[in-house]
């Protein structure tokens, strides 16, 4: 018994560790906003928006993406679709007598898969920068401006923002959001992030490369592919965005759990990054390994472990241990954990990436190549909770 509790207080403090030495490094350095030399300037635009099905919604974002603070004029806006919904009819009747912003719209007889989807729109872009937006996300006014200001920075050649307000009001998802937003501007200070978001990021088109067909963390590896050329990929807390999000576990699973999917294929397929880039490499890139891939099964291993000696010393009463984390479960679904709900939204995010790594693992032991074409059924509640 006294072998278990000491593997199981050990695996607590391997776990935990580098979160640790990382909060220490958080507020020795306290680092604030974008690490990038900011100027003001106004290069032209193409603003990347994949479509599928987004009927619903497509007049709202194209709304949203006229009215940007940007000189409508240095705007070209491309969106690539291959919806059966009518989409693309919208989106030509919306532009129909516009003398601006121009638009140009790619056509795809059948679903290939966003990263694909992706490519065509990025070799379509003409304008010096870049941006790529979701339709199920919504922009600060301000947000192509400091953007493009992050760019003339002659380092930076990729800059994402933050989701400020989760639409629908998932304290899970904003919790963790919040502390992501921590992680990722001390890595942008360190040397470059790795996670960029699908609702706003924005690239030097010059730097732009393709991305595996099969991604399903595109804007994340064309960041880091940005970073492995020699560029630097940075996060903005002042560049916001909005998007919405399911708190209660059941709806979020898949949600999370192919963004966790997509992260660990990325980290395993540029594993040879380790070590290289600079720091990037050295410190941004194996904190993103523990957290993604080690600290999940420790986290699993852990409850076990727990579980095992709780039933050991106590019998069936030690069934209260699991019965506790499923009560923490889904006291913290329903974001009724007070003060500690941010603490959940960690333990959430670990058992998606947990998930996600099973997944895999039984794919290759299958012999499977883990591939995905990168389509997804969209999600009609959340586009609700967004109307």
């Amino acid at each position: 018994m006294k072998r278990l509790v000491e593997a199981l207080f050990g695996l607590v403090a391997l776990t935990g560790l580098p979160y640790l030495i990382y909060l220490g490094a958080y507020y020795l350095r306290r680092p604030s906003g974008t690490p990038a030399n900011t100027r003001p300037r106004e290069p032209s635009v193409s603003i990347v928006l994949p479509t599928y099905n987004e009927a619903a919604i497509v007049e709202s974002k194209l709304e949203e993406l006229v009215e940007l603070d940007y000189p409508t004029e240095k705007i070209e806006i491309v969106v690539v679709d291959s919806s059966d919904d009518g989409t693309a009819e919208l989106v030509e009747t919306f532009f129909a007598g516009r003398p601006e912003p121009e638009l140009t719209l790619i056509r795809e007889d059948e679903r290939r898969g966003l990263a694909t989807a992706l490519n065509e729109a990025y070799a379509a872009a003409e304008n010096e920068v870049v941006v790529k937006t979701d339709c199920d996300s919504r922009l600060a006014p301000d947000a192509v401006r400091k953007a493009v200001a992050n760019l003339a920075d002659p380092d930076v050649e990729a800059v994402t923002g933050r989701n400020a307000d989760v639409i629908g009001g998932s304290e899970v998802e904003q919790s963790y959001r919040d502390i992501q937003t921590m992680i990722q501007i001390l890595e942008s200070h360190i040397d470059s992030t790795l996670i960029f978001h699908g609702p706003f990021s924005a690239f030097e088109r010059d730097a732009i490369v393709p991305i595996d067909e099969d991604s399903i963390a595109d804007d994340s590896e064309l960041a880091l592919k940005i970073r492995r050329n020699g560029g630097r990929a940075v996060f903005d807390p002042e560049i916001h965005y909005k998007e919405a999000a399911h708190s209660e576990f059941g709806k979020r699973r898949e949600q999370k759990d192919r963004r966790a999917m997509g992260l660990l294929r990325l980290l395993w397929r540029q594993r040879d990054a380790l070590g290289r880039h600079g720091n990037y490499g050295r410190v941004v890139l194996p904190f993103n390994w523990w957290f993604m891939i080690v600290s999940p099964w420790l986290v699993g291993a852990g409850l076990a472990l727990a579980t095992l000696g709780s039933l050991a010393v106590l019998g069936p009463a030690g069934l209260l241990t699991p019965a506790g984390a499923l009560a923490f479960t889904a006291l913290g679904s329903r974001d009724a954990l007070g003060p500690i709900q941010p603490l959940y939204s960690l333990f959430d995010t670990q058992i998606s990436l947990l998930r996600a790594s099973v997944s895999l693992v039984r794919a290759r032991a299958d012999g499977d190549e883990e591939t995905h074409d990168g389509t997804w059924s969209t999600d009609d509640e959340l586009r609700e909770v967004l109307q």
